[in-house]
């Protein structure tokens, strides 16, 4: 008996323990189901029907992969990623890389701010009232609240994510065949105008930013090594919960705008669709959910790219921080959603060419950044003892193989057939 109780004093000590450390892997994998994301899923569902739902597969155990690296990088080193580039491979690879990274954050950024328009407009609300005042609510989250404060906001907008899933349920589609979809995978009926809606799925569910923020969330947390077990889960789960709001995104769009043949241009056109083919409440917690999605993004995302950027340049950075501690990491992330909001609302701005576009400049960024993960998990220096398996490394080059492979196909359908 007293074996028993201390069985399950034991259990229940280490759930604890796992629901301190959960947070940093949740938050990023499920808030990576933004704007561009909602709208690529929408835009494989009504274009290709459930013929792409067996990709999600690979595409979640790469991510798990990815992240997991990441994570255990952080805990292990202390430092962000972007510092660990310039430690390891010097200021002018760092600068460039960098660089490049602003451009491709600043249109993910707008593409937050135009799934907020794009909401926004579908309960009447006009985007010069929603974009302007959603920029000052992310603002306002993190120039006055502290990290604890700032989790906790995150995780509760994932749970709105639910509304997919409630969604994919009223829509009732053939589960067998959404199974079957799902479990067998069809390489060889993809065409080469499938290619940039791929490499779009491959850079909105593992993106750039999303190595830097864990990495530099576990570190702004303090998570000890010994808790490295804990967030291997809090990663894992992150991950099936995006693949599941994922999934159930592709199979709405899937399940009524490819069969109806309806075609959209906007993420507004996604929900919208949804009204008279499956019913008011499924359009609603659509739109709900791509709002949700939206505002989060549109904080979380300059937030990742403030952090990276300070760290690969030995500034202080931290929403711990005030604005004299940390000057230059509350200016990026101002000027972030500055440009990102007033961009958007320039007349004429085809948005959904920024949403879809923006994921398809992540896919072809993102693995040349799992370079500089895989062989800075490699190194013993930064590692230690917990450097990556032989098999590990042979799955990690494998999927940065296939990524350079989508991305050169595509390319080439693209711009030179």
């Amino acid at each position: 008996m007293d074996e028993i109780k201390a069985s399950q004093k034991s259990m229940w000590k280490k759930f604890v323990i796992l629901l301190g450390i959960v947070g940093p892997g949740l938050i990023t994998a499920n808030i990576d189901n933004d704007a561009g994301g909602i709208a690529t899923y929408s835009l494989a569902g009504a274009q290709t029907g459930f013929r792409l739902l067996w990709v999600l597969f690979p595409i979640t155990v790469a991510l798990i992969m990815v992240q997991e690296m990441s994570a255990r990088m952080g805990i292990v080193s202390g430092k962000g990623l972007a510092d660990l580039i310039r430690e390891r491979f010097g200021l002018k690879i760092t600068f460039y890389s960098l660089l490049f990274l602003i451009i491709a954050d600043l249109g993910n950024t707008m593409a937050e701010f135009a799934g907020i328009a794009s909401a926004g407009e579908i309960f009447g609300i006009s985007r010069y009232v929603s974009v302007p005042s959603c920029a000052l609510f992310v603002w306002l989250l993190i120039f006055k609240g502290d990290y604890k404060i700032v989790e906790r906001v995150f995780l509760a907008g994932c749970t709105v994510f639910l509304c997919y899933i409630v969604s994919g349920f009223l829509i009732s589609p053939d589960w067998a065949l959404v199974a079957k979809s799902v479990l067998i995978p069809k390489p060889t009926e993809i065409g080469a105008e499938d290619l940039p809606v791929v490499v779009g799925l491959i850079g909105t569910s593992i993106t750039p930013w999303m190595q830097f923020y864990i990495q530099s969330a576990v570190v702004e947390k303090g998570i000890a090594i010994k808790h490295l077990w804990h967030s291997k889960v809090d990663v894992i789960v992150g991950c099936l919960c995006m693949f599941l709001v994922t999934l159930f995104i592709v199979v709405c769009c899937a399940a009524t705008m490819h069969q109806s043949g309806v075609t959209i241009t906007s993420a507004k056109d996604a929900a919208m669709a949804l009204k008279p083919l499956a019913g008011d409440y499924s359009s609603i917690l659509f739109a709900v959910g791509l709002f949700n999605a939206s505002i989060f993004a549109a904080a979380l995302l300059p937030l990742a790219t403030s952090y990276y950027v300070c760290e690969g340049m030995g500034w202080e950075s931290g929403v711990d921080k005030n604005f004299k501690e940390a000057p230059n990491f509350f200016i990026i992330f101002t000027t972030l959603v500055v440009l990102g909001a007033l961009l958007v609302l320039i007349p004429g701005v085809n948005l959904f060419g920024v949403l879809i576009w923006s994921q398809v400049i992540n896919g072809v960024l993102i693995p040349l950044i799992l370079i500089f993960i895989i062989n800075l998990c490699n190194d013993p220096d930064v590692m230690g003892e917990y450097t990556n398996g032989t098999w590990y490394n042979i799955f990690s080059y494998g999927i940065v193989f296939l990524m350079f492979a989508a991305n050169a196909a595509m390319l080439y359908f693209e711009f030179l057939k």
